[in-house]
């Protein structure tokens, strides 16, 4: 007969867990991302400006490289619609 007792595992109850409980994990995740943020080796500025310029110098090249590509696949479709 016991078998048959419902425990209080319903939708509504699982919610209200849900939402009490939701303040503690938030807070929890705050402290674990704090405390991994104190483990990160920070780059010196020079070695972000380093960085930096080096990023923006490849995105600059594929830039140009692509607007290339772009100009000459054009070409291509225009000199091939001609036909």
């Amino acid at each position: 007969m016991s078998e048959n007792k419902k425990t209080e595992t319903g939708f509504f109850t699982r919610a209200k867990n849900w939402i009490v409980a939701l303040p503690g994990r938030v807070k929890n995740a705050f402290k674990n991302m704090v405390a991994e943020l104190k483990k990160v080796s920070w780059p010196s500025k020079k070695d972000l400006v380093n960085y930096s310029l080096v990023v923006i110098g490849f995105v600059v090249v594929l830039a140009v490289i692509v607007g290339l590509l772009d100009t000459v696949s054009s070409s291509l479709v225009k000199l091939l619609i001609q036909l």
